[in-house]
């Protein structure tokens, strides 16, 4: 008997709406069944109110208090579930209601801009939008802690070596279609703090252990069962208080000279392990998981040293933590009193630290390595016709065909193919000079094949019909602002950012360089002598990439290099109005339409 095939997973397109109206409902009816249960509990309340007058004022009996009571107490709890039930729902739908957002090209300013991650003076961060309104970030990330945002920008920031990018693209795969997943990780997301991070983890975890030893904790814990059983025989039994009283003297004596430490170690606790308590939460879809994928695996794998799953040891420390906060309850006050309960809870804290500390970092890289591949997972099945790249182990290559930039609408994304390679092979360039006039697609060509590079990198797909490519690193100098906090000029900020491009391609891995309208800060001459000198050094260095310009004098020098090609993009005049077709050609641009602009905003040219 054969295995039937199961069924290719439904398109997001299809699958998104189904569930949010699904979810929708379910908020509908649990919010109405919410305040169904709350007209209840009022009503019950009431009818409480209503007997105990009896039983005070009428001699009816006490017992007939039990009955609206018990009623009340279900009513709770089941008000408790509707309520818990509502806002899943709600989350659910917000989630997919994100989604469609995303597919329908309408997210831009409704996710997290990343900003705080972006590094100042990065050499392709602002050139490529990885982060702000609009940016590659937003577009990707669905993490909800810090620790997972900060994960996917690192990803987006480093290019990760071949053998681990592919790694990925198989984590990625894995996770695409697994919605039922990434529901579990909203709900739990739903609830965490965005500011958890893994410095402030590892600063608790791994800070001086500040109460050590058994016997304090042994002792307590012993004269305050001895106490205890005294203090019930005193009451039951008639024994005598005096014994009693001693020893609660004595306990007193013991956890006297730890008490500020004592304190100091509950309350430093407190904001920790609320947020591991929601790591566990998070941990547990990876650590039961059954994943093909080796990268899962090894994340999950990576996750314990003793065999034993760390929402295991984070149950441990919010039970810990709970009995912290009910030794404050009025009810619980004497008992905790008695047993000297911070004394033993502290102790215990602190030996769970010790024991787990140092481990802490890890669990909170592990959700954020979760959350980041997870991130990519869902960007990989709202794009399900976006490829993953094949990625070379050697070579200086980059072949790319059908081309578009991802942060661009599918609908109106003109695609293009741009092949380059250091070796010349078949004809294929080292580095294109691209001409063309203003707005015709230039500078969206170098972001494209940036912005797609620093996808397959990261383990994602990418926007092409297909891409190869070999180990890259990206050098941009394509959006330059001058500084006038620091006096830097325009053109001085140019070449600065030039000369971290020309080091980059003198480093271990081949550098993709795109530089945008090349020293166009300075008079022609100079222009035509600094931009031929940069590109002769970055040619020289064995990278390859694209240069732009409107000075059409520097199509010469990719004529006389036969590294180098000449391409261009092209306008046409129709009824008055600039047109693009945004397509590549062979050769070098015969017109500009600078004029046409000029008169186009009503100056008189």
């Amino acid at each position: 008997m054969t295995t039937p095939i199961p069924p290719p997973p439904a398109s997001a397109a299809d699958e998104y709406p189904r569930r949010l109206a699904r979810h929708e409902e379910v908020a509908v009816r649990a919010t109405a069944r919410s305040r169904s249960l709350s007209h209840a509990r009022l009503a019950v309340f009431l009818v409480a109110v209503a007997v105990l007058g009896g039983v005070l004022f009428a001699g009816l009996s006490a017992h007939w208090l039990w009955l609206p009571v018990a009623f009340f107490t279900v009513l709770v709890v089941l008000h408790q579930r509707a309520d818990r039930a509502a806002w899943e729902a709600r989350t659910l739908a917000g989630l997919y209601e994100r989604g469609m957002a995303r597919i329908e090209d309408r997210w831009a300013g409704e996710g997290s801009d990343g900003l705080a991650f972006k590094p100042p003076g990065h050499v392709f961060a602002d050139d490529l939008d990885l982060f702000g309104k609009g940016s590659l970030f937003e577009l990707l990330s669905t993490a909800r802690t810090r620790a997972g945002e900060e994960r996917l920008a690192s990803w987006l920031l480093e290019p990760a070596p071949s053998t681990e990018a592919r790694a990925r693209q198989g984590a990625v795969g894995e996770l695409a279609p697994r919605l039922e997943l990434r529901e579990r990780l909203a709900i739990v997301g739903g609830e965490i703090s965005s500011a958890l991070d893994r410095a402030r983890a590892s600063a608790w975890g791994e800070a001086e252990i500040r109460l050590r030893g058994r016997w304090v904790p042994w002792t307590v814990r012993l004269l305050g069962i001895a106490s205890t059983v005294l203090l019930v025989g005193w009451g039951f039994a008639g024994w005598p208080l005096l014994p009693a009283l001693g020893l609660l003297i004595v306990q007193l004596l013991v956890c006297l000279p730890w008490m500020s430490r004592v304190s100091a170690v509950l309350a430093d606790a407190e904001r920790p392990s609320k947020d591991l308590d929601l790591v566990g939460r998070l941990l547990r879809p990876l650590e039961q998981g059954a994943f093909e994928s080796g990268w899962l695996r090894d994340l999950q794998q990576g996750l314990s040293r003793d065999g034993v799953s760390p929402s295991h040891h984070i149950a441990r420390l919010t039970r810990l933590m709970d009995f912290v906060e009910a030794r404050l309850n009025q009810v619980f006050l004497p008992i905790s009193w008695v047993l000297c309960l911070g004394t033993q809870l502290a102790f215990a804290l602190e030996g769970w630290r010790a024991a787990h500390g140092q481990d802490l970092a890890g669990w909170v890289g592990a959700v954020g390595s979760f959350e980041a591949i997870n991130a990519l997972g869902g960007y990989a099945y709202e794009h399900a016709d976006d490829p993953f790249p094949d990625l070379l182990d050697g070579g200086t290559r980059f072949e790319g065909q059908g081309l578009g930039h991802p942060l661009l609408p599918a609908s109106t994304c003109v695609r293009n193919d741009v092949t380059l390679d250091v070796t010349l092979a078949d004809g294929v360039p080292q580095a294109l000079l691209v001409s063309g006039s203003n707005m015709s697609g230039k500078s969206t060509l170098l972001r494209t094949l940036g912005v797609n590079t620093v996808l397959a990198f990261a383990g994602a797909p990418v926007r092409a019909r297909a891409l190869r490519l070999s180990p890259l690193v990206v050098g941009c100098s394509i959006r330059i602002l001058d500084s006038l906090q620091s006096g830097e000029s325009h053109f001085y900020a140019e070449i600065a950012r030039l000369r971290k491009v020309v080091d980059l391609a003198e480093g271990e891995t081949p550098a993709l360089f795109l530089l945008d309208e090349v020293l166009h800060g300075t008079n022609s001459h100079d222009r035509g002598i600094g931009a031929a000198a940069v590109m002769q050094s970055l040619l020289d260095a064995g990278a390859i990439g694209l240069v732009t310009t409107h000075d059409l004098a520097l199509a010469d020098v990719a004529e006389s290099d036969p590294r180098m090609v000449n391409v261009h993009f092209e306008d046409e005049i129709v009824d008055g109005r600039i047109r693009f077709d945004y397509r590549l050609r062979d050769g070098v641009v015969t017109r500009s339409n600078a004029i046409e602009l000029m008169r186009a905003v009503g100056l008189k040219v």
